[in-house]
């Protein structure tokens, strides 16, 4: 497979992300050559292949000439104590349900499919959505305080910032805080945080430091998503309360060590792709 250097992504990178938007494209074509840029600084790129708003689409990620998986191949920690690299999939005011793809070779960016149909939101998403790198949340551990167990993928996060970031954008970001959403009995844990290169992220090094509308925002996004396809109301824990940047880390910190004993096979994979024979 090829990659595309850094320097031609950036000139052939698009000015806005809108992973597939929220209308239809004028022409599907023109999807088929689009390459977006994972980042620059780290040297990483993408490649789509496959047609967009179909099951045949997947946007794979590279390192020179060698296919690599953004799930276990980028590190999690950042250039700076404190932060993390964000894998981008879906950017903000877009609707299609795109995530990387934990049971396939090598984890590209795919759409999730739910009972044999693509996975699109009922409305745009106001915020870039991705995950973290090297976390996972363990299905077979059971949170000794909200008695539920992990979702089995990346720990979400939730980036805040001004821009709309790319699908595949690796973004180093800085957490401000951690919400411990509970979906269909399952532990979901959404990490808000900020682009460190973002004009906002001198400001806001807190949850406190971000406003309450923004907080209150993403906590009933995620709460009443689901329920246009008569699904319940997702729950919080800690009494649907934002915990701190210093509890987000030491959550992330466990997910980093979920990863470490799934990736090594202390933890037994199932059908999870890690990169080992």
């Amino acid at each position: 497979m090829k990659f595309f250097s850094p320097l031609a992504l950036l000139a052939l990178a698009p000015a806005t992300a809108s992973a597939w938007s929220t209308s239809a494209p004028k022409s599907l074509s023109a999807f088929r050559t689009r390459v977006v840029p994972a980042t620059i600084l780290h040297g990483y790129s993408t490649e789509v292949s496959g047609e967009p708003a179909t099951e045949s689409f997947r946007l794979s990620f590279g390192e020179g000439d060698a296919t690599i998986s953004p799930w276990h191949d980028i590190p999690l920690k950042g250039s700076a104590d404190g932060t993390y690299n964000a894998v981008i999939e879906i950017p903000k005011m877009t609707k299609a349900k795109m995530e990387v793809a934990t049971k396939e070779p090598n984890n590209p960016i795919a759409q999730d499919i739910k009972k044999g149909n693509l996975r699109d939101y009922h409305g745009p998403i106001f915020w870039n959505y991705g995950c973290l790198p090297q976390t996972w949340e363990d299905p077979n551990v059971e949170h000794p305080e909200l008695k539920c167990f992990g979702d089995d993928d990346p720990i979400d996060v939730v980036e805040i910032g001004s821009k709309s970031l790319a699908m595949g954008t690796v973004a180093e970001v800085k957490p401000l805080g951690v919400i411990a959403m509970i979906d269909d009995g399952e532990l979901d844990w959404k990490v808000i945080a900020i682009a460190t290169d973002d004009e906002l992220a001198k400001e806001y090094n807190d949850i406190d430091d971000v406003p309450d509308a923004v907080k209150d925002g993403i906590r009933e996004w995620f709460r009443w998503y689901k329920t246009p396809d008569d699904k319940p109301l997702n729950g919080f824990g800690f009494d649907e309360k934002w915990l701190d940047a210093k509890e987000a880390g030491e959550v992330i910190e466990e997910t980093h060590v979920a990863w470490q004993k799934l990736r090594s096979g202390e933890t037994e994979a199932g059908k999870l792709w890690v990169g080992k024979e």
